[in-house]
């Protein structure tokens, strides 16, 4: 409950700051992933956000119609569709991020710098658990 709480409240709060320059939180978080790496594709943007197909296609059709992101076919694979940022969404990422940065310094300076390491670590390893025991789940089921 714990850490959905922690979730929660990041989440709401990032909303509520995003929410004037016309995005959500999850889209900023595609945006952000697009400006780490151009060109990557919708299943990897779904892996790396944490989220699902159905969704990270309904978001990207919304950034798209903002003229925020634009899509390409894959150059070798003709199933896949790259995603890059178009300038509109760059200089949006920016700002964005610009304004966001303050805050994850305030949530940062909550704990030392060793405690900030450790809770880094351990929440990097909950999605890989996560994944591990579905797939034990699975395996038992089939």
């Amino acid at each position: 409950m714990r850490l959905r709480g922690a979730y929660l409240t990041l989440h709401r709060t990032a909303n509520a700051h995003f929410e004037p320059l016309g995005v959500t939180a999850d889209q900023f978080v595609v945006l952000t992933l697009l400006a780490e790496e151009e060109g990557l594709t919708q299943r990897e943007i779904v892996a790396r956000a944490y989220s699902d197909p159905n969704t990270i296609g309904e978001m990207l059709t919304r950034l798209e119609g903002k003229k925020l992101v634009r899509r390409a076919r894959h150059p070798s694979d003709r199933r896949a569709r790259t995603v890059f940022l178009t300038a509109k969404g760059r200089s949006l990422q920016t700002q964005l991020w610009a304004g966001w940065e303050g805050y994850l310094r305030e949530i940062d300076s909550a704990f030392g710098a060793k405690e900030l390491k450790s809770l880094k670590r351990l929440l990097t390893r909950i999605p890989d658990a996560v994944a591990e025991s579905e797939e034990a789940a699975d395996g038992a089921v089939a």
